[in-house]
C-alpha cells in the first residue's frame, strides 16, 4: 500500500468515527480533493492524520481542524475517555472539576468532556461560564477533586484550542503521568463508541470563593491606587475588576476595545503580553488617566504583565524577571513567620538568579526548577511543601500557592496593585524600590533571543552541535558547560570563574509548545561606589553592555 493510500484509509476510518457534521464534513471534503489528485489536499490530509497532538505540557495544544491531529470534537472525546480509564486503573474515583474559556470550541469540548467522565462514573462539576484557567485549578484543589480540565489554549493564536489537565490537589500534570495518560488516549476506540452521559452540575460557587480568598491576600488599607488594565479580549476583566473592588481598588480603567472576551483577539497579532505591540492599547490609556500601575492578562488570565511610568513621562512594561523579584521581596517582607517559619521561594533555571538573592537576605529557602510550573509546584523537597511565592520569566507568577497550584494572572496583579499603593504611601514607587533591590543585589539584566525552527530535526542537530563544541568564553569571560540530558534537552552556559562583573550566564532549549528554539541570557554587575544613583547608572550601562555583546555572540552560536 502506498503512503498516499494510508493516508486515505486512515482519514476515512477516523470519519466513520466522526461525532460531529461540521467536522465529518470538512475531513470528507479535503478527503475527496485528496482522492482525486489534490497535491495541496493530499498534503494537507497527510498532516491531519499523522498521530495526534502530542499530550505533554500540562496536556494538548492544537490547531482547531477535524482530524485526529488537531482540536475538535473527537479529539476531546478520546481524550477524555483517556483521562478517565487511567484515573480508574489507578483505583481514583471521585469528583473531576471542568472548565473552559471563551475560545472557539471550548464550550462544547467542555461539555463533551463532562459527558464522558459522567459516563466514566466520576462526580463531575462544571464551572457555569468561560472563566480564567485558576479559577479551575483552585476549584478542583477546594473540593477535593481527582482531576481537573481545562479547555483553553492560554495565549496561543485564535486559531488554536487546547485541553489542560489538573491532578489531584490542583497541582499541574507532570511526567510520568503525562505519558501514560497519553498511552492510555491511544488505547481509545472511535469517538462515537465512547459512552456519555449528561449528569454533570454546575459549580456556581467557584468564581466568588475564588474572589473571596484573592481579596484575603491584601492587607489593610488597599486602594489610593489608579490602575489601567487590558484582559486582551479574554476572560479575565470582570474577574480581575470584582477582584480588584473586593480588595479596595475601585479607581479602574479598562481597555474598553479589548475587555469583553472575543475568540478572534481582533485588536493584536497575537494574545500575549509578551509579543511586541500587545500592550500598546493599556500603556496609552494609563497614560490617558494618569494611571499608577497598568495590567495586562492574557486571555485565559494565568499570567500578568505590569506597566509603570517611566522619568521621562513615558510607560514602559517591566519584564517578567522584574515583577518577579518585586513580588517575591514582597511577599518575604509580609510573609507571618510564626505561620511560615521556613518560606521558600522558586524560580526557574532560565529566570534571573537575582531572587536567589532576595531569599538570603530574607533567611528564606531558595531554589531552581526546569520551565514550568509543574516543576516549581514542586520545589523544595519535591513536594513544594513551605512554597509562598513562585515565578517563571514568561509572566508567570504563583503568589498563592496554598490554594491555586499554578500561576494566576488576577490574584498577581491584585497583590501587585497592594504593593504598588504600600510603596505610594510610603513616597515610593515600583520602579523605586526595583533600583533598590539592584543597589542590594547587582543589576541582573535578562535577554531572551528566540530562533523558528520549524523543522524538529535542525533544532536537535543544533543542540548536538552545541553539545559537541561548547564555546568556553562568552562576554570576555571563562565559562563552564552543564549538560541537563537525559533529564532534561538544556544546556546552560555560565561563568567557570570567581569575576563579580559579568558573570554570563546562557540557558539553551527547545520550546516544549511551539518550533522554535530559546536561548535565556543573563549579566550582573554589583552596584559599587559611594554615591549610589552613580553607580547604579554605571552599573545599568555596564550590563547592557555586556549583554549586548553576550546576545550577539549567543545569536552566532545558534546561527541566527
Amino acid at each position: 500500500m502506498s503512503r498516499e493510500q494510508r493516508v486515505l484509509e486512515a482519514a476515512r476510518e477516523w470519519l466513520a468515527g466522526e461525532v460531529d457534521e461540521a467536522d465529518h464534513a470538512e475531513l470528507s471534503e479535503l478527503t475527496r480533493r485528496a482522492a482525486n489528485g489534490d497535491s495541496d489536499a493530499a498534503a494537507e490530509l497527510a498532516d491531519r492524520v499523522a498521530g495526534s497532538p502530542a499530550f505533554g505540557t500540562a496536556g494538548i495544544r492544537a490547531p482547531l481542524r477535524a482530524g485526529p491531529n488537531g482540536m475538535n470534537r473527537a479529539v476531546v472525546i478520546r481524550t477524555t475517555a483517556g483521562l478517565a480509564g487511567w484515573l480508574r486503573r489507578r483505583g481514583t474515583v471521585g469528583t473531576v472539576v471542568v472548565g473552559h474559556d471563551a475560545r472557539h470550541g471550548s464550550r462544547r469540548f467542555a461539555a463533551d468532556a463532562a459527558d464522558v467522565l459522567c459516563a466514566a462514573g466520576f462526580e463531575v462539576r462544571v464551572l457555569p461560564e468561560p472563566l480564567p484557567t485558576p479559577v479551575l485549578a483552585r476549584a478542583t484543589r477546594a473540593l477535593g477533586a481527582v482531576a481537573g480540565v481545562q479547555l483553553t489554549a492560554s495565549h496561543n493564536p485564535p486559531t488554536d484550542n487546547g485541553y489542560k489537565v489538573y491532578l489531584a490537589g490542583g497541582d499541574p500534570l507532570v511526567a510520568p503521568y503525562d505519558a501514560e495518560i497519553e498511552d492510555a488516549i491511544s488505547e481509545v476506540g472511535a469517538a462515537d463508541t465512547v459512552p456519555r452521559e449528561h449528569g454533570w452540575h454546575h459549580y456556581e460557587r467557584a468564581l466568588p470563593e475564588y474572589l473571596e480568598r484573592v481579596a484575603e491576600l491584601v492587607g489593610d488599607g488597599a486602594g489610593g491606587l489608579r490602575v489601567a488594565v487590558t484582559a486582551l479580549h479574554g476572560v479575565g476583566a470582570e474577574p480581575l475588576e470584582r477582584a480588584l473592588r473586593i480588595a479596595g481598588f475601585t479607581d479602574t480603567y479598562f481597555v474598553t476595545a479589548q475587555r469583553e472576551p472575543d475568540p478572534d483577539f481582533p485588536t493584536v497579532e497575537f494574545p500575549n503580553p509578551e509579543e511586541p505591540g500587545a500592550t500598546d492599547a493599556v500603556l496609552e490609556l494609563a497614560r490617558d488617566v494618569d494611571a499608577d500601575l497598568a495590567v495586562a492578562l492574557d486571555p485565559d488570565a494565568d499570567r500578568c504583565a505590569l506597566g509603570v511610568p517611566t522619568r521621562e513621562g513615558g510607560w514602559r512594561m517591566l519584564r517578567g524577571d522584574e515583577t518577579g523579584v518585586l513580588l517575591g521581596d514582597h511577599v518575604l517582607s509580609t510573609i507571618d513567620r510564626k505561620t511560615n517559619p521556613d518560606p521558600l521561594v522558586a524560580t526557574t533555571i532560565v529566570s534571573s538568579s537575582m531572587l536567589e538573592s532576595v531569599a538570603r537576605a530574607h533567611e528564606a529557602r531558595y531554589d531552581e526548577t526546569l520551565t514550568g510550573f509543574k516543576w516549581l509546584m514542586r520545589a523544595g523537597d519535591g513536594s513544594g511543601g513551605g512554597l509562598v511565592y513562585a515565578y517563571e520569566e514568561a509572566l508567570g507568577h504563583c503568589v498563592d500557592p496554598d490554594h491555586v497550584r499554578d500561576k494566576d494572572g488576577i490574584a498577581t496583579a491584585v497583590l501587585a496593585c497592594e504593593l504598588a499603593a504600600t510603596l505610594a504611601r510610603d513616597g515610593t514607587t515600583l520602579s523605586e524600590r526595583l533600583a533598590e533591590l539592584e543597589i542590594e543585589h547587582g543589576v541582573h539584566e535578562t535577554e531572551q533571543i528566540t530562533v523558528r525552527m520549524t523543522d524538529p530535526e535542525t533544532r536537535a542537530e543544533t543542540m548536538r552541535l552545541l553539545r559537541r563544541n561548547p564555546p568556553t568564553e562568552l562576554a570576555g569571560t571563562p565559562v563552564e558547560t552543564r549538560d541537563l540530558l537525559p533529564e532534561a534537552d538544556v544546556l546552560i552556559l555560565r561563568d567557570a570563574g570567581d569575576e563579580e562583573t559579568g558573570r554570563p550566564r546562557v540557558v539553551i532549549r527547545p520550546s516544549g509548545t511551539e518550533p522554535k528554539l530559546k536561548c535565556y541570557l543573563q549579566t550582573i554587575v554589583p552596584v559599587e561606589g559611594p554615591d549610589r544613583v552613580s553607580g547604579l547608572t554605571a552599573a545599568r550601562g555596564r550590563a547592557r553592555e555586556l549583554l549586548a555583546s553576550l546576545s550577539s555572540e549567543v545569536r552566532s552560536l545558534v546561527d541566527f
